[in-house]
């Protein structure tokens, strides 16, 4: 699978993307199949791809993570890059496009414009990367690429262009493709691509696809612009000139289609992806942090981009991209971010999970390598002379989090480690240890990627987990002011126990504690006063309604008594607490809830549901402004505990398209209503911990 030094130009990397679903593993199998790079065509439905190999993946019948992939075809090496189409695992795609060259979008036949398929456009738009439509399951009783293929024009216009038409039996169904760059037609039979006459049929439409094709070659060039309308044929080569350069200057999107199954229309695929898609070498440069240009060049210095880490029982694998230079065995490289010094001992290529070990991989080009000691997804691996990093992967922050725990006590500890290893392969998921509420609260896209999570923690580490809602932090404060007394006495032979404190407690100004002291006449001598403080503070850990911490609270020490024999610090503590359970129920307590700002981006359509929806939240909103792709981005702020699962009812309000972000403002008086709901709610939590 290696390929000849200096050869960038003989590379295509290429990511699959689309709506769940749509058919880009079978593709990349069908491709896989056809070159010889597997002797059976793998199935979804029998569990035996290349692309979808984790034990999830074949549970489920989906892509989970990205898998990478090799084929040789007309001399050229194709890197394939199948990303999941599940929004759970968007992060999946946005590794493959940090090192593809350009996008292949697959949708069904059936499917049409789908969102999967408009998300995956705008990650190739916003990357600036050529792209390409394959329309897949073509075949397929109900499929209709004719309407599809008019969708794809009503929503981005004359720019996509034809490069197949299907050819249909009477009853419908497609049995063979005519290629309208060559004027060929094929069909497949016992596996094999064969020539077959172009239907006489199809004249009349085939003319308004050719005129089609040959108005997208003549607006890429002002010469071929001429040759059109001077009446000439355009040669082949002229086809295939003035269709890669607006493949890569954005101004032509092709479109193809095919069955996978069958193999229909995946060679002419391959076909344009050599002839059309840009090299590496021709793609866009890599610049440094510091604005050094890095050119695609096998005798430049060694440097590589880490765009996945795939992590198992028997180690770690580091996939990446030769950026220039080339990378070869026993190479020491050090890590931009870190400054390790790695050790690239053994390198391969993959196909999907299994790994080719090869002698060599230069600029362009996709591989692989195990046991690197300090690196992750998105370092730089570079010469010691030049450290300096390329532009990383940014991932979407969670925006759906669940508590976790083990079905059994006492595994707390295992899920820890488990969930930081599964955090090198997957990046896009966050732990967090709430002290407050006791939880360990894991974060991330969806509901499905937190359930493939616990279903690795029992397959890999052993523990089974459970999934609940993640409690609210609430807080609590005094509303008026109030003076105490509280009195600390026992007796129990010899020296007793003695302290007594007067306090006046108000709200405060700050979040934190205020102590302060009005002690006359040596009430209470002066060496007590930080034992009273220090009870105080630990009391305000809980308060009195619900056990959630107290805030906003002033403490004036202004009398007491003392005993010369039998008062001590610890006596002078536990006086302070007894005033406080003294004191606050009568200051008028309420329970404080979290604030949230919330912007929530969705197409205009969506708006009347959105606005319905936050008043149940009771959310408040603050106003409202369009971004650059014509969305509506909504501001509110609403309580964070009403928050609880909005990912989820985003996605099915807005079929997937709306997106948002939730960060903490301030604490704010909880309604009575939801005061008592919360104060119920710690009870129950208090009995069942009892």
């Amino acid at each position: 699978m290696a390929i000849m030094a200096g050869a960038a130009e003989a590379i295509r990397n290429i990511a699959l993307l689309g709506h769940g679903s749509s058919g880009k593993t079978s593709l990349a199998e069908s491709m896989l199949f056809l070159t010889g790079g597997t002797d059976r065509l793998g199935k979804i439905t029998d569990g035996n791809t290349v692309g979808d190999s984790d034990p999830e993946e074949i549970k489920r019948k989906i892509s989970i993570s990205l898998s990478t992939m090799s084929v040789e075809y007309r001399d050229k090496v194709i890197n394939i890059l199948d990303a999941p189409g599940y929004f759970d695992f968007a992060g999946e795609a946005i590794q493959a496009l940090r090192v593809a060259d350009a996008g292949v979008i697959v949708c069904g036949a059936k499917d049409g414009v789908t969102v999967g398929l408009e998300k995956s456009w705008k990650l190739l738009s916003d990357g600036k990367l050529p792209r390409a439509f394959y329309i897949s399951k073509a075949d397929e009783e109900n499929g209709d690429y004719d309407a599809v293929y008019s969708a794809l024009r009503a929503k981005y216009g004359a720019s996509v262009c034809p490069m197949i038409a299907p050819i249909k039996t009477e009853a419908g169904k497609v049995e063979g493709v005519i290629d309208l760059i060559k004027r060929q037609a094929f069909k497949f039979e016992n596996g094999k691509r064969v020539e077959i006459p172009i239907p006489d049929a199809m004249a009349s439409e085939l003319e308004a696809l050719y005129l089609a094709v040959n108005e997208s070659v003549a607006e890429t060039d002002e010469e071929l612009m001429e040759k059109y309308f001077s009446g000439e044929e355009f040669t082949l080569e002229e086809k295939i000139r003035g269709l890669k350069t607006g493949v890569r200057d954005l101004t032509l999107f092709p479109v193809f289609c095919g069955c996978a199954l069958t193999g229909l229309g995946t060679l002419l695929l391959l076909d344009a992806v050599v002839s059309l898609f840009p090299s590496p070498a021709e793609g866009k440069a890599e610049k440094t942090e510091d604005g050094a240009e890095i050119p695609c060049d096998a005798s430049g210095a060694p440097n590589a981009i880490v765009y996945k880490t795939i992590s198992d029982q028997y180690g770690k694998f580091s996939l990446f991209k030769v950026l220039s230079g080339k990378i070869t065995p026993d190479l020491t490289l050090t890590n931009a971010r870190s400054g390790a010094a790695e050790k690239m001992n053994h390198i391969y290529k993959m196909q999907g999970k299994k790994s080719v070990e090869v002698k060599e991989l230069v600029a362009g080009d996709l591989g692989a390598v195990s046991k690197l000691s300090d690196t992750k997804t998105g370092d730089t691996l570079c010469g010691a002379k030049s450290a300096s990093a390329v532009a990383g992967i940014v991932f979407p922050e969670p925006c759906y989090s669940a508590a976790i725990s083990p079905k059994t006590k006492g595994q707390e500890d295992k899920i820890a480690a488990g969930l930081v290893r599964l955090s090198d392969e997957d990046p896009t998921f966050s732990v967090l240890n709430n002290a407050e509420t006791r939880q360990m609260v894991v974060s991330g896209a969806g509901d499905i990627q937190l359930d493939v999570l616990c279903a690795k923690l029992k397959d890999k580490f052993g523990v089974e987990t459970i999934l609940s809602p993640a409690r609210v932090a609430y807080r609590e404060k005094i509303r008026k002011k109030v003076e105490v007394q509280g009195r600390h006495k026992k007796q129990s032979g010899g020296h007793g126990q003695f302290g007594d404190v007067k306090i006046r407690f108000e709200p405060g100004e700050t979040e934190d504690l205020i102590f302060a002291e009005e002690v006359f006449g040596g009430a209470v001598p002066r060496n007590f006063f930080p034992a009273v403080e220090k009870g105080l503070r630990d009391s305000i850990q809980r308060g009195v309604l619900a056990g959630y911490p107290m805030v906003n609270l002033k403490a004036t020490l202004y009398d007491g008594s003392y005993h010369p024999v039998d008062s001590s610090e610890m006596a002078f503590k536990t006086a302070a607490q007894l005033a406080y359970k003294e004191g606050i129920p009568q200051a008028s307590p309420v329970i404080l809830e979290p604030i949230g700002n919330l912007k929530v981006t969705i197409p205009d359509s969506y708006m009347g549901d959105i606005m319905s929806d936050l008043s149940k939240r009771r959310g408040s909103p603050l106003g409202m402004s369009a971004d650059q792709d014509g969305n509506q981005i909504v501001e509110a702020e609403v309580p964070m505990g009403e928050m609880s699962g909005y990912a989820i009812d985003l996605r099915s309000i807005t079929q997937g398209r709306g997106s948002f972000t939730l960060t903490f403002v301030r604490y704010e008086e909880a309604p009575a209503n939801v005061q008592t709901k919360i104060i119920e709610e710690a009870k129950a939590l208090a009995s069942e911990a009892d």
